[in-house]
């Protein structure tokens, strides 16, 4: 499974312009018409059918209540694919600088991958890889200390020793590890759904939801976390197995430590310079090298 052959969809948060607005700001990208949809009342939802006949939504959300309602907006975009990656950038510039949203400390943004290709072991897979690098992934990221502790708390250690012990052969059984009971009829707002790894959305929608990102309208970086996620995804799919150690944060090596991450999922080459400017950004350490005794050796030969 190449990266690239996976669909996603991917939920935008924004603040401080109207739905109208940030829906007519979708449609001058897309083409097509806007319709106030308007109900449920809740979501007070506006439809853009684009050209192509695919609907982008734009909803209220609750947990954006530090501004009023009719100034909340969050873009849910249809089934998209790698080829879209470039139409996605568009609309965010021209939310952006068209339409001039706005992005506050609450807004985040959710990326989903079509959960199709996915095995119960490629999800365990997913799971245990995400599991080693979940620290390093918050630190990459920036994740606030709010957002972790209500929207996208990290992976439970009794779920993946579960995973570990029990090696799921079955969706059924990975959702009764997941619940903690077979959930036959799993709901929107189940509990399970706030982690940064959200695989509440496999039974609900059909889909891998990753939720650790902070909000912004930056086309670049947006981009870059959908090639992550992408690229976590495809690694969990074709692997024969992970490691479910967890490694320790090292805060002088992030740097390097995550390169080379980013690396073995197939972040490799010009296609994907950007992601790694964008992702590496928030670390600290030589992205070269380990540490300063690495780095002092090779030049001592050299």
């Amino acid at each position: 499974m190449d990266l690239r052959d996976l669909k996603f969809g991917i939920e935008i948060e924004t603040v401080g312009r109207t739905r109208r607005a940030v829906a007519e700001g979708i449609q001058a990208i897309v083409g097509g018409y806007v319709q106030h949809v308007g109900s449920p009342s809740s979501y007070d939802p506006y439809h853009v059918t684009a050209d192509d006949g695919r609907i982008w939504k734009v909803v209220a959300d609750a947990s954006l209540n530090s501004v009023a309602k009719h100034l909340q907006a969050e873009v849910v975009s249809p089934i998209l694919t790698y080829a879209d990656l470039p139409s996605v950038q568009q609309i965010v510039r021209q939310l952006r600088t068209g339409v001039r949203a706005k992005i506050n400390n609450q807004c985040g943004i959710h990326i989903h991958i079509d959960a199709a290709n996915f095995s119960p072991k490629a999800l365990g897979n997913l799971i245990k890889i995400v599991n080693k690098q979940e620290d390093l992934i918050v630190e990459a990221l920036g994740v606030n200390h709010d957002r972790l502790v209500r929207y996208s708390k990290k992976i439970k250690a009794e779920l993946v020793n579960d995973i570990v012990r029990r090696r799921p052969q079955s969706i059924d059984h990975l959702n009764r590890l997941w619940y903690g009971y077979r959930n036959n009829n799993p709901t929107h707002y189940d509990s399970t759904r706030y982690h940064g790894l959200n695989l509440h959305n496999v039974w609900y929608r059909g889909t891998v939801e990753f939720r650790y990102f902070e909000g912004t309208l930056h086309a670049g970086k947006i981009k870059s976390y959908i090639q992550f996620c992408m690229a976590l995804s495809a690694k969990a799919i074709n692997a024969k197995g992970a490691s479910a150690k967890k490694r320790n944060l090292s805060h002088q090596s992030s740097k390097y430590d995550f390169r080379v991450f980013l690396l073995s999922l197939g972040l490799i080459g010009l296609e994907f310079k950007t992601a790694r400017h964008h992702l590496l950004s928030n670390l600290r350490g030589d992205i070269a090298w380990k540490n300063n005794l690495e780095r002092e050796m090779y030049e001592a030969h050299t």
